[in-house]
């Protein structure tokens, strides 16, 4: 528990640094791909300080010309930093209107042009979603986790309509995500944080202009089966499926 203990100090006192400097260089004019640099930096700084070393798969599905949509199941606090450390494009993350309001942190987010979305409210919620349409057909792409809040016990839980509605209103596809070893990690409400491994898997887009509105929960069930299959298949010790070209590209992200 003393591990814990420093390793959060010191990411607190390193992420409020980042979180400065953030705000800085976007008063001096840097753009919101520059500051995602800079937050990438951040991400990849706690994980190696943390012990938590990263496989991915899959990065050939990500597109690298055009925007997407990236929904990812969700069990710690350590998923926000393997997928800003390790996703090979910049994005922009959707997240609950509250930690906006964190001093400079919030201000970091909004400079990165991070989209903020009021749960309790739906009207409000189905503006943000239109307002991150907008962002997306612009060329933006956005990481979200459709479940909406962390998995306690490490089922992947029932996914959310609002990303499956954002991605139908904008015409982008969704490149499902899976996150496995987190929660073994740092399990949710929990300050402990173990030494592990993590992997990442990212699967072939689903091109959402297939789907309406109407039939958008079609969509949702294959997002969330093509994740559950993953998280099966790579969960188990003869399952890891990571191949050495992947760890090799690893390095040049």
């Amino acid at each position: 528990m003393i591990r814990s203990i420093l390793l959060i100090f010191v990411g607190v006192s390193i992420t409020a640094f980042f979180c400065f400097w953030a705000v800085v260089f976007s008063l001096l004019g840097a753009g919101e791909s520059r500051i995602h640099k800079l937050v990438r930096l951040w991400a990849r700084i706690l994980l190696s300080l943390s012990s938590i070393p990263v496989e991915i798969s899959g990065w050939r599905h990500v597109l690298l010309d055009s925007p997407q949509i990236f929904a990812a199941n969700h069990q710690s606090d350590v998923d926000t930093l393997v997928a800003l450390a390790w996703t090979p494009v910049p994005f922009r993350w959707i997240a609950k209107e509250e930690l906006f309001k964190i001093p400079l942190f919030g201000a970091a987010m909004r400079n990165a042009g991070y989209i903020p979305i009021n749960r309790r409210d739906h009207d409000s919620a189905l503006k943000s979603l239109d307002e991150a349409a907008q962002i997306i057909r612009k060329g933006s792409s956005v990481m979200t986790f459709p479940e909406g809040t962390r998995s306690g016990d490490g089922t992947i839980q029932p996914f959310k309509q609002g990303v499956f509605y954002l991605a139908i209103q904008a015409g982008v596809p969704v490149v499902p995500v899976t996150i496995i070893g987190s929660g073994a990690i740092m399990g949710k409400r929990s300050l402990k944080i173990n030494p592990g491994g993590v992997k990442l898997i990212f699967d072939k887009p689903i091109d959402a202009n297939n789907y309406s509105i109407e039939n958008r929960h079609q969509l949702i069930e294959e997002v969330r089966n093509t994740i559950l299959e993953n998280y099966r298949k790579y969960s188990s010790p003869s399952g890891s499926g990571f191949s050495a070209q992947n760890a090799g590209r690893e390095k040049g992200v």
